[in-house]
């Protein structure tokens, strides 16, 4: 049997405003933080859905080239597959992985794809032809949570456990090693956008670190800044028109917004399921799946929250005098049956040329992949399903969504 295709139709529910700027493609109007006329929510309708596997994995990540050309999904079956963002067509596979695959990204416009896995191993594969062309290992009994690449575009760093290494990509290397400012398994690592010699760490045991690694990286001299979020961090981003601000999700689901250069907490939702279960009449929020900023200053920033069942929603959030989180902006409903673990938007991408008419995709435990449509087109009713991906009711699923349990 083949996929069946699924048609969610865009719905407007009235919200009162609250000062806010909207989410690309959902209004033409944009506001400030004063108060201003209501706007409506979308409701974002589903254009189909691809069954990852027939299994009980589910999908942990999505990731897209610059030009989207290709979309990579990462599985629990430690499998990395290859789709078209614009057609959802199947292209291909990389294996290789022996444990969890914690991260993957495209590296730019080109088709080489990095990953990262429990297996101790950062891995480069050519999706042309599916098979790896380059690896670093860190080492025996180590994990590789996280990696980002900086510098100049050579240095390469990776979290594994409480350390974070580095290696010099273009020998494949290993340069340096720290391994005194965390004492419990590093979940992030980011070279800064805008100051790619800045590096910022994230870790279960609570702290962010700043490190300046323009010179010989050691634990003493480039330290330059330790912030305390008090609990287990699961994703952190940077936005604001500089980058000089930056978003922070914890395992406990608590969001927090900084300001990295001076090392300021500007604010901290403790009750940020509670404030965006209170703006929306669903059911309650059960978890964060990540955050997303736009706007011509790069100002504006939402929170994406989730239920149970499997329905997501955009909250905007005002970090800037009084802090809130408001009702949403988008509501995706109706294609996922579980939690929904990644998030990817296209409708704001630059170099979204390809994918006219397409929101995002998202990604969840019921092993799925939706696509979600933000504007009427005419091909609607085309099929992305190949048909030997069929759609199997997906099994009970015991897994805990996150690795890493906070303490």
């Amino acid at each position: 049997m083949e996929a069946a295709e699924m048609e969610v139709d865009e719905k407007d529910e009235q919200q009162p405003q609250r000062g806010r700027r909207r989410l690309p493609e959902t209004s033409t109007s944009t506001m400030n933080n004063s108060s201003s006329s209501s706007p409506t929510t979308k409701r974002f309708g589903l254009r189909n859905t691809i069954q990852t596997n027939f299994g009980d994995g589910y999908v942990f990540q999505i990731s897209t080239r610059e030009d989207l050309t290709e979309m990579a999904v990462s599985l629990s079956t430690n499998v990395v597959k290859l789709y078209s963002p614009e057609t959802g067509h199947y292209l291909g596979e990389c294996r290789g992985h022996g444990a969890t695959i914690n991260q993957i990204s495209f590296s730019g416009p080109t088709s080489v794809l990095h990953s990262c896995s429990s297996d101790g191993t950062i891995r480069a594969w050519d999706t042309r032809t599916f098979h790896q062309v380059s690896s670093v290992n860190a080492g025996p009994c180590q994990e590789v949570f996280t990696f980002s690449f900086g510098g100049s575009g050579d240095l390469l760093a990776g979290g594994c456990k409480s350390q974070i290494l580095f290696w010099d990509w273009r020998n494949l290397k290993q340069i340096a090693c720290l391994e005194e400012c965390h004492v419990d398994d590093v979940t992030q690592v980011h070279f800064i956008p805008g100051a790619q010699n800045k590096l910022l760490s994230a870790s279960v045991d609570g702290l962010m670190c700043i490190f300046d690694t323009a010179r010989d990286i050691n634990d003493d001299e480039h330290l330059e800044s330790v912030m305390n979020v008090g609990t287990s961090i699961g994703k952190v981003g940077f936005f604001g028109d500089k980058r000089e601000k930056l978003w922070c999700l914890t395992h406990i689901e608590t969001l927090s917004v900084w300001d990295w250069k001076n090392s300021k907490l500007e604010v901290d939702f403790q009750e940020a399921r509670s404030l965006a279960s209170d703006n929306w009449s669903r059911d309650h929020v059960d978890y964060l799946v990540d955050c997303h900023c736009s706007g011509d200053d790069g100002n504006d920033l939402w929170v994406i929250g989730g239920t149970n069942a499997g329905t997501i929603g955009y909250f905007p959030v005002n970090y800037n005098g009084t802090a809130a989180i408001y009702s949403p902006d988008a509501i995706l409903e109706g294609g996922h049956t579980g939690v929904v673990r990644t998030v990817l938007p296209t409708s704001n991408m630059a170099l979204n040329t390809r994918c006219h008419g397409i929101f995002g995709w998202t990604g969840g435990e019921d092993g799925r992949l939706c696509c979600w449509r933000s504007d009427e087109i005419s091909d609607m009713s085309r099929s992305w399903i190949s048909s030997w991906l069929v759609m199997k009711s997906p099994k009970a699923l015991k897994k805990k969504r996150h690795q890493h349990q906070p303490y």
